[in-house]
């Protein structure tokens, strides 16, 4: 059976399929953090949100060295998504949807920890059925 992390890794790398590029894995992870902070900073708060977000990154810099790029030193408690777009651009797609799948599961483990896994679910639920149903299908004109 696939982990939370493993699922989002390969929707990153599917979502495309085979075309896509470390600049679309950077999007489609930035939205997701954007999503993830439009919904939790009314009840965790900003401050929250960017402390488990920067903390995420700190646990996850070990497996992925690279993601260190990802945080501004001169902002150390914001969530620069600028950063993170960055830093994911600069990899493989492999190595972008990797890392990027392990700071959100790392974020999700955090927030699990602070206030339980059901609630955790319930209040990214949506996020999670937003980014891991298919995209629309484009029209294909002959």
């Amino acid at each position: 059976m696939e982990t939370h992390e493993q699922q989002i890794e390969a929707k990153l790398l599917r979502r495309w399929d085979v075309d896509a590029d470390p600049a679309q894995i950077a999007d489609a992870v930035i939205s997701m953090w954007q999503d993830i902070a439009a919904g939790l900073n009314p009840i965790i708060g900003k401050g929250g949100v960017d402390a488990l977000y920067q903390r995420s990154l700190y646990l996850t810099r070990n497996a992925h060295p690279w993601l260190i790029t990802a945080r501004d030193p001169t902002q150390p408690a914001a969530m620069d998504l600028e950063a993170l777009k960055s830093a994911l651009k600069g990899q493989s797609r492999i190595t972008a949807a990797a890392g990027g799948a392990a700071v959100l599961q790392t974020f999700y483990g955090l927030l699990s920890s602070l206030i339980g896994s059901a609630l955790t679910e319930r209040l990214l639920q949506p996020i999670r059925v937003n980014f891991l149903s298919e995209p629309p299908a484009q029209d294909i004109q002959p």
